[in-house]
């Protein structure tokens, strides 16, 4: 019989914040944020915990991790080593969103059995949202299960997760403090990799309940398939008529090799040629090129062109060319999130006043498309790079971002709105790489701290230019900061008023008289797993691994396999956005606190029947 206790007036008010917290998750009465912030601010006033003590969560290990995390991986995003694993990822998977999402979740849990969940979650933010956009596949759809399988993934060695890491230490301290009830046997400790086979079969399951069930239990978001739609609002008021989406089509083996000024696809068509794609000989591989009047279109081209429904299949019907339903070769070249159309106004100073667009060269030069000319009160289609440039007049253009923010820097022009993207930097891709490796060696190899080795390698992405400090500063998700920096001290008046001891031994006494190792077992599991959603998986472990092998014990169960099942259960966090991973992913992926449970209550139970599963066969923990 585990000692009881009693009920104590601050305990009392933690149950109650316990409640008040979970009511305004599911109801969703105020920001998630602020449900953080109210938090650092009622429990210290209701004097369960001190003023230092609620804001340490802004200094805790988890914030300050997830802060240096984002900035290594914006870093990487920036110098287009995240367009790299894109690409291979869309290699891989083609178009079809359960490959996507098993090849991502896989991916994130075998990088996060080495590396910190929330650093391998972080890193593969920006590739997932990159892959989403250019597929046309909602990210909601991605993020949950990557989210999931980077948690998981912390289980398949014992340096993963925290809990793991842990394990050991806390056994060897229970085992050297009760002497009386271990007899004479040695303490025995679990090795790197005696956790594998239950995490491994935790990712498979994982993944293939997403995939079986992903389409119920995954937020639905209106994502219609087919042209990239380019214009917002705004622009479409002015110039929708004529220019709306972006589509592919393919030159065939019979058609005439022309220059494209020859085929007159401007003034017959108002459509507008933004590309041409030629397979190079030599390697096989594909050049994209912005098209001047000059250039030629031959078979075998595949060429991107800015029009609207009407024109686009007239446009292929007379010429015989081949239009795609949607965006293939050229997906990546003309996503929103690499390209788009912009409006720019010709400022009183600008050397191109006065001349054409034809005169100097303008696509050559700047490497971006103009598709129509707002002068006046009118809008031209027609002959737009004839016409001389006066101040004022607004030319609608189509490019890649970063060839945007290079034409905002020569002041020819005004934009009328906030160019998205920004110039990609490949030259520092080693740098970047660098800075990674650094806060990996810290971590594994030199056992530094992980705050302390993922803000080594964030700063050095800063000393090295990748990134300048005030991008690393926009970078940061502060929404996710200040959610996890005010449940954190949540968690801390949890274990500090003893409410999380209470429970657990309230709940341990009530079955006292049924408790068989199996059930034991799972009494274990589901409490380390509601602890871990209150407070953190740390502060959960240290609370349940003492407290599990003293009740093996008293069973006649193996307690090191109880210690066990506390450090993988301490890891079933899925139902509230409460873990650093899906408070990381709840933002990007526009989730709610109802997305957590309707994704996270299979997963949880899941979760648990794999782990009792492979403990019982494999492990031997049936008595």
């Amino acid at each position: 019989m585990v000692p009881s206790l009693e009920m104590t007036s601050d305990m009392m008010i933690v149950f109650g914040f316990l409640i008040f917290v979970t009511i305004l998750f599911v109801f969703e009465v105020v920001r998630v944020d602020m449900v953080g912030l109210l938090m650092m601010v009622l429990l210290p006033l209701s004097g369960v915990i001190t003023g230092s003590q609620a804001i340490s969560g802004l200094s805790s290990n988890a914030v300050v991790s997830i802060i240096a995390v984002i900035i290594i991986g914006d870093g990487l995003d920036k110098t287009g080593i995240m367009n790299i694993f894109a690409r291979q990822i869309i290699k891989f998977a083609g178009k079809s969103e359960v490959r996507i999402m098993a090849s991502i979740a896989g991916t994130a849990a075998f990088i996060s059995s080495f590396m910190q969940n929330i650093g391998a979650a972080a890193l593969f933010l920006p590739a997932t949202n990159r892959i989403c956009r250019q597929l046309n596949v909602p990210v909601s759809k991605i993020l949950i299960p990557m989210g999931f399988c980077a948690v998981i993934g912390g289980c398949i060695t014992l340096v993963g997760s925290s809990p793991l890491i842990l394990l050991n230490d806390l056994m060897a301290s229970w085992w050297s403090n009760n002497p009386s009830v271990v007899g004479d046997k040695t303490f025995e400790a679990f090795g790197l990799f005696s956790v594998t086979p239950i995490g491994i079969a935790l990712v498979i399951t994982a993944i293939l309940y997403f995939i079986f069930f992903g389409k119920f239990i995954l937020p639905e978001v209106t994502s219609r398939p087919g042209p990239v739609c380019l214009l917002n609002h705004d622009l479409e008021c002015v110039y929708g008529e004529e220019i709306h989406n972006a589509y592919e089509l393919n030159i065939p083996s019979g058609f005439q090799t022309k220059r494209l000024d020859e085929l007159k696809i401007r003034p017959l068509y108002h459509s507008t040629v933004i590309c041409i794609c030629k397979h190079r000989k030599r390697d096989g591989r594909l050049k994209v090129y912005v098209p001047a009047r000059s250039d030629i279109i031959e078979p075998g081209d595949t060429i991107g062109v800015i029009s609207n429904g009407e024109h686009i299949k007239k446009l292929a019907q007379d010429m015989g060319w081949e239009l795609c339903h949607e965006l293939n070769k050229l997906n990546e070249i003309i996503s929103p999130d690499n390209a788009g159309i912009t409006e720019a106004i010709v400022r009183p100073r600008s050397e191109l006043v006065g001349k054409t667009l034809h005169h100097v060269y303008f696509r050559k030069r700047y490497q971006v498309n103009p598709l129509a000319l707002f002068k006046g009160d009118k809008v031209f289609y027609e002959d737009i790079s004839e016409t001389k440039i006066q101040t004022g007049d607004a030319f609608l253009l189509f490019g890649q971002w970063e060839k945007f923010h290079l034409l905002q820097q020569k002041k020819d022009f005004a934009f009328t709105e906030h160019i998205p993207g920004e110039i990609m930097h490949p030259e520092k891709a080693g740098f970047a790489i660098g800075s990674l490796v650094l806060a990996l060696v810290l971590a594994l190899g030199l056992n530094v701290q992980l705050s302390i080795s993922l803000l080594a390698g964030a700063v050095s992405m800063i000393l090295t230019r990748v990134l300048s400090i005030d991008e690393a500063y926009r970078g940061v998700d502060w929404m996710t900061v200040f959610l996890l920096a005010g449940l954190i001290p949540l968690g801390l008046a949890f274990e500090k008023t003893g409410a999380a001891l209470y429970l657990s031994t309230s709940i341990a006494n009530l079955m006292q008289g049924a408790l068989t190792p199996l059930v034991l077992f799972l009494l274990i599991g589901f409490l380390t797993s509601f602890f871990t959603l209150v407070t953190s998986n740390v502060g959960a472990t240290v609370l349940m691994i003492p407290l599990a092998m003293n009740m093996a014990v008293q069973c006649n169960a193996d307690p090191r396999m109880a210690a066990l099942l506390v450090a993988i259960a301490a890891s079933n966090t899925f139902i509230l956005p409460t873990h650093q991973v899906n408070a990381l992913i709840m933002r990007p992926g526009g989730y709610k606190v109802i997305d957590y449970v309707r994704a996270g209550s299979g997963m949880t139970l899941l979760y648990i029947g794999v782990v009792m599963t492979i403990m019982y066969f494999f492990y031997g923990i049936s008595g």
